[in-house]
This record gives C-alpha cells, sequence and structure tokens, in this order.
C-alpha cells in the first residue's frame, strides 16, 4: 500500500488530554497539576526513546516489532514537548463534539478547558510556550 496522506501532516486534532471536574480542578488543584506534568514527562520520554516504548507498545498490544514500530512513528509525531493542545486542533474538537450533540451556538475554548493549570505546570517544568 502507498500512503496518500498522514492525518498528523494534515492538521494537529486534540484527541488526549485531561477530563476532570470544576470541582476536583477546586478540590484537588495540585492532584490534578501533578497529573499533567507527568503526561508531559510521558511524552517527552515517548519522543526521545524510541526503543524502550516499541517494546512496551509490543507488550501492550502483543504484537511484533514492526507492526509497534510503526505505531511508534505515528505516535511520535502526535506527541509534543509541552503538553499544549493547538488552536485548531481544540477548534476541531469542539466543532465535532458541537455537532453530535445538536449545540448550534459558538462555544469558546474558555467555556470548555482551563488551561490556566497547564500554565502552572509549564512553570514548574520550566517550559516557555509561545
Amino acid at each position: 500500500m502507498n500512503v496518500i496522506a498522514r492525518s498528523y501532516e494534515i492538521y494537529k486534532r486534540t484527541d488526549s488530554g485531561l477530563i476532570t471536574t470544576t470541582r476536583k480542578i477546586k478540590e484537588k488543584r495540585d492532584e490534578v497539576k501533578r497529573i499533567i506534568i507527568a503526561g508531559i514527562k510521558a511524552s517527552r520520554y515517548i519522543r526521545t526513546n524510541r526503543d524502550p516504548t516499541v517494546q512496551s507498545l509490543m507488550e501492550l498490544f502483543r504484537t511484533d516489532r514492526e507492526i509497534a514500530g510503526a505505531n511508534y512513528g505515528y505516535l511520535s509525531k502526535t506527541l509534543n514537548d509541552n503538553g499544549s493542545p493547538t488552536d485548531n486542533g481544540f477548534r476541531l474538537l469542539i466543532e465535532d463534539i458541537k455537532e453530535s450533540a445538536k449545540v448550534t451556538r459558538d462555544v469558546s475554548v474558555s467555556e470548555v478547558a482551563d488551561l490556566s493549570i497547564l500554565r502552572e505546570a509549564h512553570r514548574e517544568l520550566g517550559i516557555t510556550v509561545k
């Protein structure tokens, strides 16, 4: 088969992230931040440690090295080093959810996301984001 296009080359969609309640953010903000920091560190590890990550993928999905390596190739390109969603990716996600929930009004990112804890995590890790 010939590859025509790869989705991560066309657009960066926000398919993963941390979902929690407003209550959890208020009551256990530190815990939420530690989870975000762990996610950022995991993404960085995956992107810089191919062989052990491929081995983990082989074990997790019970597959061979070739398929795990191909999965790693995709996975490593979809992760970033700071855990920040792209604006375009967030918009695509919001539009998809609006469509499935039959919502017609505009929904801003600030209505559905609190990125303040991510910014705190960035400061703790010494990450500068443009």
